[in-house]
């Protein structure tokens, strides 16, 4: 598993968005959310995205083989 990092502004930011009590269960989604939105980001900045038509491939062999997602990912 690859760890990703975050600013502390940003993390302040995000905890500022829940609610005063919270699961610490929701504050991580929070912030594992946050950073796939900003690696996202990063990504279309950077032109490493795929074309709508690719991904629609790729669905198309997860769904036809539900065991073939863990082997693309590698």
């Amino acid at each position: 598993m690859k760890i990703h990092s975050m600013k502390r502004e940003k993390a302040i930011e995000t905890i500022k968005e829940l609610p005063k009590e919270f699961e610490l269960e929701q504050l991580l989604e929070k912030f594992v959310f946050v950073e796939k939105v900003e690696r996202g980001l990063i990504q279309v900045k950077e032109k490493k995205t795929m074309h709508h038509n690719k991904i629609k491939e790729i669905v198309k062999k997860w769904q036809k083989y539900p065991g073939l997602y863990w082997q693309l990912k590698t």
